[in-house]
């Protein structure tokens, strides 16, 4: 009997990632993957390719969830929806790409100026060119600034430069997460908490976005993600029961020379938690 293997947070070349989707559809399906939802940074460019082809890409083979990951923010502090299972035509996502493109392209410009200030020359034509038609991120202008030689690696610039706290840390233009979650549940998806044990705040302000995201409409949390600690999703499955949300897993797949995070890998999901795939 097949068992069905589920990785819901995946990137391609059309944000960060550094596969093509064919590419990231073939090592799915090498790694055993049968439900594969593709969620690149505010764009659904990934799932247009798709649907361009002629039939689905190995249909098949594996399942493809279409889905995106929509930059937000809480309490002035950075923090990333995925939306699954959407409607990709929908006018609600098409707002929502073209509303956070556009806060993209501010962003490098502000990240620019600031580097400016620090001496550097001006990155923005060139991180802009190194991304091409892909959705501008910082790893684009960190590796621009090491085809530059202004750092050494693309781990110097995020920790000098780019990182949290860092002068390139830019987070405080993304719309609310209200907005964010509004706008998947207009695309008829499901919104989900990406990997809340990564967002540096205190176990009382933990709880308040939780309570915020399940207020604003939000209905499931990544319980397992990749490269996550022992532990970590024993506690998001008490926090799944608390809130009444559903539980997604994803690997955050960027890059296959990453070998801390590997497609199709994550820790075990509780028993007691109820699957999001269940809400498709």
């Amino acid at each position: 009997m097949l068992i069905n293997k589920y990785d819901l947070h995946t990137h391609t070349k059309c944000s960060d990632g550094s596969l093509s989707v064919t590419q990231l559809i073939d090592l799915a399906i090498d790694r055993g993957v049968t439900h594969l939802a593709i969620t690149d940074h505010d764009t659904v460019n990934a799932h247009l390719q798709l649907a361009q082809m002629n039939g689905s890409y190995k249909e098949d083979e594996i399942n493809i969830i279409k889905g995106i990951e929509l930059s937000s923010q809480w309490n002035n502090m950075g923090i990333h929806i995925v939306g699954l299972n959407i409607d990709i035509n929908s006018i609600a996502i098409k707002n929502a790409v073209a509303h956070q493109t556009q806060l993209r392209l501010q962003r490098v410009k502000t990240i620019a100026k600031k580097l400016t200030h620090r001496g550097f020359p001006d990155i923005t034509e060139g991180a802009m060119r190194l991304a091409g038609d892909s959705q501008i991120g910082r790893p684009h202008i960190a590796q621009y600034m090491v085809d530059e030689g202004m750092v050494s690696t693309v781990a110097q610039a995020f920790t000098k430069y780019l990182g949290a706290g860092k002068v390139g840390d830019v987070s405080n233009i993304w719309p609310d997460l209200e907005l964010v979650v509004k706008w998947i549940n207009e695309a008829g998806g499901v919104a989900v908490l990406a990997h809340p044990s990564r967002y540096k705040m205190t176990r009382t302000k933990g709880r308040r976005l939780m309570a915020d995201f399940c207020d604003a409409g939000g209905q499931a949390i990544e319980v397992c993600a990749g490269n996550q600690v022992p532990g970590v999703a024993e506690e998001m499955a008490a926090i799944c029961n608390e809130f009444n949300f559903h539980a997604s897993v994803g690997s955050d797949f960027h890059n296959p020379d990453y070998k801390w995070v590997r497609l199709g890998q994550y820790p075990k999901l509780p028993k007691a938690c109820t699957p999001v795939w269940e809400l498709f």
